[in-house]
């Protein structure tokens, strides 16, 4: 089942974002020392609080048999655009297709609110990754190096 998540579920969805992103800071090597701005390690109640009560973020959880398993959210934009962030799955509950539901609803989403174009940043790094989401629909658009990550941002989007 996929939800909107509630002020309570705060707590909860900082794990599954942390626990979940941590795999892929281990495959590269990535700390908190080398890379504090990515989600593994920047994430906290106090910044998906501030989401919930200044951005115009859209939150969902996924719950498989009363366990809190997934996560992501849509940041709405400007020119019927939308951003979706941290689409994450708790290692444990991987390959299941729980991840493709959370994509297809946040497709589903994003449509609603009238959103043409959804956009998201993955680690250009992470190939596997990267295949994912293109065999989902995505489409590869450029990257971009910032000083402050020891990766390259990759950018996709999808029309919907």
């Amino acid at each position: 089942m996929i939800r909107k998540i509630n002020r309570e579920d705060v707590p909860e969805c900082v794990k599954i974002i942390k626990n979940s992103f941590m795999t892929v800071a281990e495959e590269f090597g990535f700390t908190a020392e080398n890379a504090p701005r990515f989600v593994a390690f920047a994430t906290t109640e106090d910044r998906l609080y501030w989401q919930i009560d200044n951005e115009n973020c859209l939150m969902f959880l996924y719950e498989e048999k009363g366990i809190l398993c997934g996560y992501y959210s849509l940041l709405i934009q400007e020119n019927y655009e939308c951003e979706l962030n941290n689409l994450s799955v708790l290692p444990e509950y991987r390959h299941a297709g729980i991840g493709k539901k959370l994509l297809e609803h946040a497709y589903q989403s994003a449509c609603e609110e009238g959103c043409k174009i959804i956009n998201i940043g993955i680690v250009e790094e992470n190939q596997r990754l990267r295949r994912w989401y293109e065999e989902n629909g995505m489409v590869h658009v450029g990257t971009k190096k910032f000083d402050f990550f020891p990766f390259t941002c990759g950018y996709m989007k999808k029309e919907i």
